[in-house]
């Protein structure tokens, strides 16, 4: 894997800053979740991404390893990106954080509709 350096010299400060880009993460579980995936399907799934930070943030992973860019020289150009095996074993650690995002999620709405059952009962 290639990732940026870090000032700090720090590994994981390398591999924050290739997935802290806005859409990235959202890029990764795309791929994750439909395998192989065009450019232009990929564009489709995610509204309001242009297509020039598509790009960038395609080729951002691609230079960091995390996903593979297969181009067949046809007429249109088919462009097909996926997940390398280290891009594979993130997505591992990103349903972790997914789980946990709507165990959180639930707890938060679980707690609102106690407050707002309370509050009913009180008037």
């Amino acid at each position: 894997m290639k990732l940026p350096s870090s000032s700090t010299g720090c590994p994981l400060d390398s591999l924050l800053r290739v997935l802290s880009g806005r859409w990235t993460i959202y890029i990764l579980c795309r791929l994750h979740k439909n395998g192989d995936t065009r450019f232009g399907e990929l564009k489709r799934q995610m509204p309001g991404i242009s297509s020039k930070m598509l790009t960038e943030r395609l080729r951002i992973l691609e230079n960091a390893e995390i996903i593979s860019r297969h181009h067949e020289p046809t007429v249109p150009p088919r462009v097909t990106y996926s997940l390398t095996t280290e891009g594979r074993e993130l997505t591992t650690i990103l349903d972790q954080i997914n789980t946990l995002a709507y165990q959180w999620q639930e707890q938060e709405n679980g707690g609102a509709n106690a407050r707002t059952r309370r509050k009913k009962r009180i008037q």
